[in-house]
């Protein structure tokens, strides 16, 4: 983050008016800003009018704010969606309010209580890239894209139905109005969809017209004489959408695309192989992104699925063990390592702290420096697989089979188990059986664990020491093309040099213990990310996640989802792009019976 950057994007005026310290204009009108809101953005494109009839309705929006135009939409939204709609929302702010900011903004209109209180309740953070924020109580979702603008647009990949263009004014913030960015509004807009904006000003309306949208003056409010109206000719098409959709794999990769798709009002199955061996049903385990010193799409990935992981395990009632995760430098170059990630804006601030080997010795016992990941976390799959998959039909699938009216699953006799509009593979290194032409590589690990014994802070070191709810869980081997999941003694002596490396104290502590464990295989990808999207056969893919599962798979399943029903990502397309399942192979042939 930039040291020299304002605390605050804000200052409050003596007239009790919240004013941007960047570009010294005000967060709303002074007549009376929700008023405004109703009158510029929701009437000027048509709402609630315009929801009539749809099952998804997109709302873009240009400069969040205080998240007082969203606030007005919900609540319009409640009141008025069709049954079993979803609102889909996408706004972009550069300079983000923190919480309280917002709260002291959002209490001027009581009116708006319910809906500005769920916006609290989830604000979003203030690191750069894409933050998914759900709003359950109102049938909505909330992307918001903390970047440029132009860069937040071209990372959409949704088409709203309308747009909000509300930036500060042009004369103060010429960037946000420029040709390139309205644009890039019509670009990422719905045929018929509808723009509405304060100004009027001649660049606006020129931009717009050359981006292809109409324009109209409207009657302004308050003090201003006049307001924007624009709009695309044309209809959004109705497109068909899967009712069922079965998920082959009942780990955490399957328990994330079940609770996505719940959300999204699908009727799920999870198939679980009663034979199945994944590593989320170890007792506890590490949320933890993959660490790059030089940032880029791929640390991208992680810092993004890190905090929306975190999110939702803390809504899961008994899922978080401990938080905050120490990484060990193993190597000298590590140190300044460290402080590169610290550096990087993709994480909150704060959460990334590089600490010296004094601070480290005395919490963990080892002399090494470290980086403290605070928002980390240590988890309980069995608990957030119970949470977010609820039964599980006990089957092995054998084969696939499609036909005009979706998939039939089969086992092994070529017996119907299942019949379902849409099929998710979550089933990690047991999916080949199914699709052998997918490029993964199965790992074994087993991992080792001590009941009745002491709790210890959670660390990373090449190997892993955290805690469960009785004891102390350390691994694991990393054995490729391994495939056998017997537990072995040598392992568990395997793991305890490991631990010895690292964690040396707690080592000797566990020496001549009886250990637990538990051996399991990874489904791994040459290029170290994982399978998440829709085939070009139509199935539905999550798996690959090699030992990060328990980091990746919340946002990767709502990526899934998203793809398979035609509605905005929460993933950027450059990070989406890592992740396409047909990345390898262009030619994808469907799975036969």
């Amino acid at each position: 983050m930039d040291p020299t950057a304002p605390s605050s994007p804000l200052v409050w005026r003596e007239d009790g008016l919240p004013q941007s310290s960047l570009y010294g204009d005000v967060y709303f009108s002074s007549v009376d800003g929700l008023a405004e809101t109703r009158a510029v953005f929701l009437q000027g494109c048509g709402l609630p009018e315009r929801f009539a009839g749809r099952r998804d309705f997109v709302v873009g929006e240009l400069g969040f704010g205080s998240g007082l135009n969203i606030a007005a939409l919900l609540d319009l939204w409640r009141r008025e969606k069709p049954p079993g709609a979803r609102l889909r929302i996408f706004s972009i702010e550069a300079h983000p309010l923190d919480r309280d900011e917002a709260a002291r903004i959002l209490a001027h209109w009581p009116e708006l209580d319910e809906a500005a209180q769920a916006l609290l309740d989830a604000w979003p953070g203030r690191a750069r890239g894409f933050h998914r924020v759900d709003l359950p109580g109102f049938d909505a979702v909330l992307d918001l894209a903390v970047m440029d603008v132009v860069e937040a647009l071209e990372a959409w990949d949704g088409a709203a139905d309308a747009w909000f263009l509300d930036g500060f004014s042009p004369a103060l913030n010429p960037a946000m109005w420029r040709e390139e960015v309205l644009a890039a509004v019509a670009a990422r807009s719905a045929p018929g969809a509808r723009a509405a904006t304060f100004t009027v000003a001649g660049a606006v309306r020129r931009g717009l017209q050359a981006a292809g949208l109409e324009i109209a003056k409207r009657p302004g409010f308050g003090r201003k004489r006049e307001r924007l109206e624009a709009w695309l000719p044309g209809e959004r098409p109705a497109l068909p959408r899967p009712k069922t959709l079965a998920i082959i794999g009942g780990g955490v990769a399957g328990a994330a695309l079940a609770r996505a798709a719940r959300a999204e009002g699908l009727s799920v199955t999870v198939i679980d192989d009663p034979d199945g061996v994944a590593a989320s049903g170890n007792p506890t385990g590490l949320v933890t992104p993959a660490l790059d010193a030089g940032g880029g799409p791929r640390a991208a990935l992680y810092a993004q699925a890190l905090g929306r992981a975190t999110r939702l395990y803390a809504a899961t009632p008994g899922a978080v063990v401990a938080q905050g995760v120490l990484q060990l430098a193993s190597a000298e170059r590590d140190a300044g390592r460290f402080a590169a990630v610290a550096s990087q804006d993709i994480f909150e601030p704060a959460t990334m702290t590089p600490l010296p080997a004094e601070a480290v010795e005395a919490r963990v016992g080892a002399a090494t420096p470290a980086l403290a990941m605070d928002a980390a976390l240590v988890v309980e799959p069995p608990t957030i697989r119970a949470a977010w998959i609820g039964e599980t039909l006990p089957a092995r699938v054998a084969s696939l089979a499609r036909d005009g009216e979706g998939w039939r699953l089969l086992d092994a006799d070529g017996g119907l188990i299942l019949r379902a509009d849409a099929v998710a593979l979550a089933g990690g290194a047991a999916s080949p059986r199914l699709v052998p032409a997918l490029p993964l590589r199965p790992v074994r690990g087993q991992a080792s664990w001590t009941t009745g014994g002491q709790s210890i802070a959670p660390a990373a070191f090449g190997g892993y020491a955290i805690p469960t709810q009785d004891g102390v869980l350390f691994g694991a081997t990393h054995d490729r093309d391994d495939t056998a999941v017997d537990l072995r003694d040598e392992d568990h002596v395997r793991n305890l040099a490991t631990l010895a490396k690292g964690l040396p104290r707690l080592a000797r502590d566990l020496a001549g213990q009886v250990f637990e464990g538990r051996a399991a295989l990874r489904a791994t990808v040459a290029d170290h990310l994982p399978l998440a999207g829709v085939r070009a056969d139509g199935l539905w893919l999550l798996t690959g996640l090699g030992s990060r599962g328990l980091c990746l798979a919340p946002l990767l399943a709502e990526h899934v989802i998203a793809r398979a029903l035609g509605v905005p990502s929460p993933l950027p397309r450059q990070l989406s792009q890592l992740v396409d399942p047909d990345r390898f192979d262009s030619s994808v042939s469907a799975p036969g019976v």
